[in-house]
């Protein structure tokens, strides 16, 4: 999985489903401008590369790669190896075509969608403060920050949501996005199960809501008691059958042995493929990410977890060790609670805005792109009236790197806020590249680990070449950035561009919003202030192109909107290379999936209890013989499904593996065993109808012989109360 760079951390499921989202913008016979907020830890270059080659076969320079601009909401919890730079695919073991072909796969088709859904409306945009998603986990880099800088703000994090609602002229409302920074690792480094984390979690919240909003059965708005949207009313009547008639009309539904199905049919099961309005594109809101790079979801603060007291402050450390200081969540110890609570305080502020939403977008629509060469690039900066022209750095990762973050501390004796290094893990890092003195004088003072900007070997390490972006919707500006920007970093660059902006009379500076879209485009880690970089936290030591990184940004994004506003075009500078065909995988594939004799796949080998009767917020758990999920990854389909009886022997589908309360986990004995298992869990949400249920799996085996099957089985029928 990608994100917390650790090799133990091997998916092993589906806590819900990842998405691409996209809304397109035109003006009639005008221009254009595409935002793709993609359920992954961040955009990758390769990725972007192959998506604009495919949208330019089909629609021609419709589409390019000025016009789009694709931002990963930073989950933890996604799969990896999609990325095209070594660093990047080390705890993947290399690069997992799988995983690149269903992540390009995906944004072409929703920007397709997208494309034939434009239709006449009108863009709506709103603003608001949330106060308990996100803390700063690197307070004592902030304070670093000039102290008449930080008196210019009441947070040490950003702490405001900005969203857009899209109005259909005849449809009504059709989508949402808003951007507000938080990492996506409420979900731990030790979690297996595929996840968008609190981002991904709070897109689905707000989807399912505005379904039931807008469905006949309801004229207002109502949460369960924990917050979320009751869905499964609106899909299902209610039933008012006496208990003990449900349970004897349960029992009579045994779990059915595996049997052979088409590839299609857990496609035609999905909950949410099945209820569509006609003509009616689905609504979709999106929750995108922004300057997150010092901000975390886990909000109750860092403890250690050997004596329960608080981290050392400057190294988030225990007693010297990192790998004790873990941070919390607001669900501590539960994650998958953090998670729901971080992505439902996420949904429900985006929903006050949506309904309040009034401040019409007005004016142009357009763009500018522009790749620049961080590892040399010159930079000129100015302090008390002096100007002197610095330069940026071939990329390097500091020691600090290794030690973590308290979202996810790193191993070995590395700490944060180490600013000299360790005679070890140096002899250790020349063995790989030993850094010359003039890019250790560049990037002072850290002390470098890894030189990957100067390792080239099978092939770049790290990249130098970066795009930068801004798309224009009338008096909305959004900054695509190629990395995770601190609070205080992308404070400043927006500051910059807005003053910029505010200097042609169309704009004045207090009408104007300017977003940061962090992790967008590619992805080229962090990028703090000069002052943050000195303390050499992690965030700094992810700084890869040395100090000057965010002055260099700063200038180059002044130079876009001085083009904007000027509408002049800008230099296109170096493209990057395009890596694919040297990609290196190391993940072996899938032999065969065997079952004990006489078993079938998909047979129910743990069973829901006889005669069981369950209420809100229990767990119902079945596990039936299953395959490698790898065999079929059911895109648009579901491994796991929760079936209500609605007649006599009418199953219609209730909830499937794209929900938060249901939990599909795949296991097997041992790593060269050909045998698995499937355990589905469902978590009754509250507000759930009574009645008559069963858990169903649907799967895909392979044969000795390459051929691929698919499979199902159902588990014995319970009652709901």
């Amino acid at each position: 999985m990608m994100g917390y760079a650790n090799t133990g951390q091997i998916a092993s499921g589906i806590h819900f489903r990842l998405r691409a989202r996209a809304f397109i913008v035109a003006e009639p016979k005008g221009n254009r401008v595409v935002f793709v907020n993609l359920d992954a830890c961040m955009a990758s270059q390769i990725v972007k590369i192959k998506v604009i080659e495919r949208l330019k076969e089909r629609y021609g320079d419709l589409y390019t790669e000025k016009n789009v601009a694709i931002s990963g909401i930073h989950t933890h919890a996604g799969p990896g190896g999609y990325l095209q730079y070594v660093v990047y695919i080390v705890t993947s073991f290399g690069f997992v075509h799988q995983s690149f072909d269903v992540i390009v796969d995906g944004i072409e088709k929703c920007i397709i969608q997208a494309h034939e859904n434009l239709r006449p409306g009108s863009i709506f945009v709103n603003k608001g403060e949330l106060l308990d998603a996100g803390v700063n986990r690197s307070p004592s880099a902030y304070l670093n920050n000039p102290a008449a800088e930080r008196r210019k703000y009441r947070y040490n994090v950003d702490k405001e949501m900005t969203l857009l609602k899209f109005v259909d002229d005849d449809w009504g409302p059709v989508g949402s996005f808003n951007w507000f920074p938080t990492h996506g690792t409420s979900m731990s480094r030790t979690n297996s199960l595929i996840s968008g984390d609190n981002k991904g979690a709070a897109a689905r919240f707000m989807e399912d809501w505005f379904e039931q909003k807008g469905s006949e059965r309801m004229d207002s708005v109502v949460f369960e008691d924990e917050g979320l949207p009751r869905r499964i009313s609106n899909i299902i009547p209610r039933r008012h059958d006496k208990h003990h008639e449900l349970l004897e009309l349960a029992t009579s539904f045994q779990s059915l042995p595996g049997r052979p199905v088409t590839k299609m049919s857990s496609i035609a099961k999905r909950v949410r493929g099945s209820h569509k309005q006609v003509d009616i594109p689905r609504f979709v809101s999106a929750f995108c990410q922004s300057n997150c790079g010092d901000v975390s979801p886990n909000v109750l603060g860092a403890f250690c977890i050997d004596t329960g007291l608080p981290c050392d402050f400057n190294h988030s450390t225990c007693g010297g060790k990192n790998e004790l200081c873990y941070s919390r969540g607001p669900g501590h110890p539960d994650e998958f609670e953090s998670t729901r609570i971080i992505g439902e305080r996420q949904f429900r502020k985006a929903v006050d805005l949506f309904k309040a939403a009034d401040e019409e977008i007005e004016g142009d629509i357009d763009f500018r792109h522009a790749y620049i060469d961080l590892s040399q690039l010159e930079v000129t900066i100015s302090d008390k009236g002096a100007s002197e022209v610095v330069k940026t750095c071939p990329a390097a990762m500091g020691f600090a790197f290794a030690a973590g973050t308290t979202d996810g501390p790193g191993a070995f004796d590395f700490t944060q806020g180490d600013d000299k290094g360790n005679p070890f893990w140096k002899l250790v890092r020349d063995l790989l590249k030993t850094p010359s003195k003039e890019q250790i004088e560049c990037h002072r003072p850290k002390p470098i680990l890894l030189d990957t900007g100067e390792m080239k070997k099978p092939y770049d390490w790290a990249p130098s070449i970066l795009p930068i972006q801004i798309l224009r919707i009338g008096q909305i500006f959004i900054l695509s950035v190629p990395g995770e920007f601190t609070t205080m970093a992308g404070r400043r660059l927006r500051d910059a561009v807005k003053t910029v902006l505010s200097s042609e009379e169309e704009f004045e500076y207090e009408d104007i919003h300017v977003v940061i879209a962090g992790l967008t485009n590619t992805y080229s880690q962090y990028v703090t202030t000069y002052e943050e970089y000195q303390v050499q936290r992690y965030e700094g030591a992810s700084t890869l192109y040395g100090p000057h990184t965010l002055s260099a940004y700063i200038q180059e994004f002044k130079k876009l909107a001085e083009s904007l506003i000027n509408g002049e075009p800008v230099e296109p500078g170096p493209q990057p290379p395009d890596l694919l065909e040297k990609q290196i995988s190391l993940l072996p594939p899938v032999v065969v999936d065997g079952t004990p004799l006489g078993v079938n796949f998909g047979d129910v080998c743990a069973d829901v209890p006889q005669n069981s009767t369950f209420k809100s917020g229990d767990m119902v758990t079945a596990s039936f013989w299953s395959a490698c999920p790898r065999n079929d990854l059911m895109t648009e389909g579901t491994f796991a499904l929760v079936e209500f009886l609605q007649e006599k022997d009418d199953w219609i589908p209730a909830y499937d593996d794209d929900d938060f309360c249901l939990r599909y986990k795949w296991s097997r004995p041992s790593k060269l065993s050909s045998r698995s298992k499937a355990t589905l869990e469902w978590r009754i949400p509250q507000g759930v109808t009574p009645g008559v249920y069963r858990m169903r799996h649907f799967g895909a085996a392979k044969g000795l012989f390459g051929s691929f099957h698919h499979f199902t089985g159902s588990s014995s029928a319970f009652v709901v109360a």
